[in-house]
């Protein structure tokens, strides 16, 4: 039950989040008008995605690394297009370490690969590291749309940047689109299967073996302790035993270099990194840098 308890948290968290809220603007950074903006160009072109578009800003992440704070603001909310735990693509950035973090889950996960969301996050640095949030939202959101359409090339990972449905009224790749009509009759292949930690029996039976671990432990520390030594049986005075020394044999050291790490470079567009899986079990794409 202790096991299964915090599941049941994180699934009352996803029911009651809000998702037609796609701006956390948490350090501040944009107007109400610039956030109102967002918000209608995420909403819009959600739709025609079936995607959530959400941008999460922060002025500090509480000692969590930023790809961690976006996992579990995945896990703990389940932010989705019509789902808990949906597709979603997440732009978050703090300010306190310059760290800027894409992410994609689900659908997002495929058609938003690494290489993409590295081209996506190459593009909109400049802007963040300008102060132009806006702008730099608005790409994340409009490249995002734009991908979102196209099938990933999963031979190369590349993508020719020509947009999607430009001819049908679709995105031009000059700003929002007021009213997208773009044609969503791609197909998805391998659409994601329900995650096993969240299946009933799955937790059930997990739940078994960590109690019949416990009770085979306890038992086996049911007979008692062995407090009897050799010193129990030997008598201080009468022992022959007069004197006791150790002798140093040899000493052995080795020597490794220690690996550098060159990734928290502050200069601007410098990442790295991928995706993973979320404490959850949702795996996800991502590309990391800084601003």
């Amino acid at each position: 039950m202790l096991l299964v308890f915090p599941l049941g948290i994180l699934t009352a968290n996803a029911e009651t989040f809000d998702r037609n809220h796609f701006i956390y603007d948490y350090a501040l950074l944009l107007t109400d008008d610039e956030s109102a903006e967002l918000q209608h160009a995420a909403s819009e072109l959600g739709k025609e995605r079936e995607t959530a578009f959400i941008i999460i800003t922060l002025d500090g992440t509480n000692g969590k690394d930023i790809v961690q704070y976006v996992e579990d603001f995945y896990d703990e909310h389940g932010p989705g297009y019509d789902q808990p735990h949906g597709n979603t693509a997440i732009l978050a950035i703090d300010m306190n370490e310059r760290d800027v973090y894409l992410a994609g889950f689900k659908k997002a996960e495929q058609f938003l690969d690494d290489s993409r969301l590295d081209l996506i996050r190459e593009e909109l640095t400049p802007d963040l590291s300008g102060g132009q949030y806006f702008a730099a939202f608005s790409t994340f959101i409009n490249r995002a749309y734009e991908y979102m359409g196209n099938e990933p090339d999963f031979g190369t990972g590349s993508y020719t940047g020509n947009g999607s449905d430009v001819g049908n009224g679709g995105y031009t790749g000059n700003g929002f689109v007021g009213s997208p009509h773009v044609n969503n009759d791609y197909e998805f292949a391998g659409q994601p299967s329900t995650n096993i930690f969240f299946q009933w029996w799955f937790q059930l039976m997990v739940s078994l073996i960590v109690a019949g671990v416990v009770v085979l432990i306890m038992a086996y520390g049911a007979g008692g302790r062995v407090t009897v030594n050799a010193q129990t049986y030997m008598d201080g005075h009468r022992s022959k035993v007069v004197n006791q020394y150790d002798n140093f044999v040899r000493q052995t050291v080795t020597k490794q270099r220690k690996p550098s790490n060159n990734n928290h470079s502050r200069g601007g567009g410098v990442g790295g990194g991928g995706g993973g899986v979320t404490m959850g079990g949702h795996s996800h794409s991502g590309s990391r840098g800084k601003f």
